[in-house]
């Protein structure tokens, strides 16, 4: 089992301790619920269960078998294949900010790279960092660090979202050694 494996279960632990039902049961819950929209169900689950953004969104993952790892896999999808899916036509011009951000946190050291729908996730023990086209002419970069980061292109985000910070990036000369020092320590803290 790998890291991520490890994390999703004992996340899903969580989940049925935090609701009392078990995983079987929250997710026909979800399929019968009337909601068929991925943000309508997990908004649904938060409100039905108290369970906060994370837990419902991999939770509505789960029960609709909608991440993107178990597309991809179902596909037979390749990581590249996942990225070439991502950044394509009016997307594609923000692929080297990613390229770059890859390449400098690969030598930080060991971390899982995770595909999502429509971004990829980096992980150790918990996700530090998030990236992906946010629109058609912006890339996002979200970060995970519990202490206070200044950079120009960073902005703090709302208590109970995916990320405790977002990094939105137009063009590739924008991922400086100061934005690659502050993703090195959410990689160190995660870890």
């Amino acid at each position: 089992m790998t890291q991520m494996d490890k994390a999703v279960a004992t996340q899903l632990a969580n989940i049925a301790k935090k609701s009392g039902k078990s995983i079987e049961q929250l997710t026909a819950a979800i399929r019968s619920c009337g909601k068929s929209k991925h943000g309508d169900l997990r908004s649904w689950v938060m409100e039905a269960y108290g369970l906060g953004y994370g837990d419902a969104n991999t939770l509505t993952h789960i029960a609709l078998k909608s991440d993107g790892a178990s597309a991809a896999s179902a596909g037979g999808l390749s990581t590249d294949d996942v990225l070439a899916g991502i950044y394509t036509e009016k997307k594609a011009h923000l692929r080297p900010i990613h390229d770059k951000l890859m390449k400098a946190i690969e030598q930080f050291g060991d971390y899982e790279l995770v595909p999502k729908k429509g971004y990829v996730s980096l992980r150790r023990q918990k996700q530090f960092a998030m990236l992906g086209p946010k629109t058609n002419s912006r890339f996002e970069l979200g970060i995970n660090l519990k202490e206070d980061v200044a950079h120009p292109c960073i902005k703090a985000q709302p208590p109970g979202g995916m990320c405790q910070y977002v990094a939105a990036l137009t063009a590739e000369d924008q991922v400086d050694s100061d934005l690659i020092d502050i993703v090195r320590k959410a990689y160190a803290a995660a870890g």
